[in-house]
């Protein structure tokens, strides 16, 4: 009797231990993995990588799966990767559109929510998605071109306006619309011509300068975002006309944050967005999405103007 005591005494901390090894690991292997998959028009960008980051990170945390594409600014590379997101069998597709216009994109993604696959769009819009997007979670881009404008109008009694534009981008589109809307009653502000971008500074580096050495009248850039606003900048400090030309752009990223923490005599303002934000929301959606609880069909978030003045108030690597 006392032997069967004893070996009780070993066999049941060893029990216990065993129980606690099942509770702890065991369990999330017996999960089976929710497998999403994310596309944003370019990965050659910060602010897409840092939207991407709490999405990947709360994925991780849940066991889960994230397949991750760039699709590089090509709309026949984000219509395969959604093809194949769907051979994957994913349950949510995270999508910043790089044509939200585009049949191809909108036929694809049709065909998505035809599989059961559940749709978030950030950082911009798909037309007339209502069908077949179950949620859009954006920055308030139509108020961001309304801020660069006003504050434009504060420090400038006039202004020969270029604007950078990327008509393919819905939320490019929103912001030039609250630029000009803001502007147009006002004479002494004009609107001398629109270069077409990709929304890379590698692109507009040799359409400003290019620009510039035809002898264009211009003295203000308003400029779709800030990686834009860079390669202008390049090319203006290549022509050397730093002092005459002022830059109004949207992003608040980290380079020109430095600028204007530095006082760059060319940068005025940024427009900020928080793509940590659009990212945790989006995640969070995404969730509640697999769960079948009730979403906002478009959510739409604040954004802030970041001047030289208020600089400080601002974390230099991003509004988080």
């Amino acid at each position: 009797m006392k032997k069967l005591y004893g070996i009780s005494k070993v066999i049941f901390p060893l029990l216990i231990i065993a129980l606690i090894i099942y509770l702890f690991y065991a369990q999330p292997f017996g999960h089976r993995p929710i497998k999403f998959g994310s596309t944003y028009m370019t990965m050659n960008n910060d602010f897409y990588q840092t939207l991407n980051e709490p999405i990947a990170n709360e994925i991780d945390d849940h066991n889960d799966i994230l397949y991750s594409r760039n699709p590089e600014l090509s709309i026949n590379n984000q219509v395969n990767e959604i093809n194949n997101f769907i051979k994957n069998d994913v349950k949510v597709i995270f999508i910043n559109p790089v044509d939200g216009v585009s049949p191809k994109l909108i036929r694809a993604l049709k065909k998505a929510h035809q599989a059961g696959i559940k749709t978030i769009v950030v950082d911009s819009q798909i037309e007339n998605s209502s069908k077949y997007v179950d949620c859009t979670i954006r920055s308030n881009n139509y108020q961001a071109g309304v801020l660069c404008a006003k504050e434009l109008m504060s420090k400038q009694k006039s202004a020969n306006i270029l604007i950078l534009q990327q008509p393919t981008a819905i939320s490019v589109v929103e912001r030039i619309k609250g630029f000009e809307a803001t502007i147009k009653n006002n004479k002494k502000f004009h609107i001398v011509d629109k270069i077409n971008t990709t929304g890379q500074s590698e692109n507009s580096y040799p359409k400003v300068q290019k620009y510039l050495k035809q002898g264009k009248n211009f003295d203000t850039i308003m400029s779709l975002n800030d990686k834009t606003a860079v390669g202008a900048l390049a090319a203006i400090n290549a022509n050397d006309r730093r002092s005459k030309i002022a830059i109004y752009s949207i992003d608040g990223s980290e380079n020109i944050k430095k600028m204007l923490s530095t006082q760059n005599s060319n940068v005025k303002a940024t427009v900020a967005q928080s793509p940590l934000q659009i990212g945790k929301v989006a995640i969070n959606v995404a969730y509640k999405l697999i769960n079948h609880q009730k979403i906002k069909k478009e959510i739409i978030l604040p954004v802030r103007l970041i001047t030289s003045k208020n600089i400080k108030n601002f974390n230099i690597t991003g509004w988080q």
